[in-house]
């Protein structure tokens, strides 16, 4: 075997592809939450296309779907907004909420640091 052949014939996206595991977790999260809307992300090198799921207040999930048309299909079903990423980019609130966790995240750290 030579030095590149292990990136010859190689598709993008070839890791792990989309299963119902993957729908169930989506359909699950958006009936949890409120004000949910769809963002179709496209296939790169390294992943299949996915599709990130952000609620009303940022709080997000993100798994492999099919394809871009199999995610219309499943964000018509249950009635939520589909944007792609490449055109509008990524909604402020999901920068905010991980801005917020962040925080959350360390001020737990300090927490737990300064007990004995």
């Amino acid at each position: 075997m030579g030095l590149f052949d292990r990136f010859r014939n190689r598709r993008p996206g070839t890791g792990r592809r989309a299963t119902a595991a993957d729908t169930d977790h989506l359909r699950n999260w958006t009936a949890q939450r409120r004000g949910v809307e769809g963002y179709l992300e496209p296939q790169t090198l390294v992943t299949e296309t996915t599709l990130l799921l952000i609620a009303h207040d940022g709080e997000w999930t993100r798994r492999r779907i099919e394809s871009p048309s199999a995610a219309g299909r499943f964000t018509s079903r249950l009635g939520i907004p589909l944007y792609e990423v490449a055109k509008v980019g990524y909604p402020q609130r999901m920068r905010d909420y991980q801005a917020r966790q962040r925080i959350l995240r360390r001020r737990a750290q300090r927490a737990a640091d300064e007990r004995p």
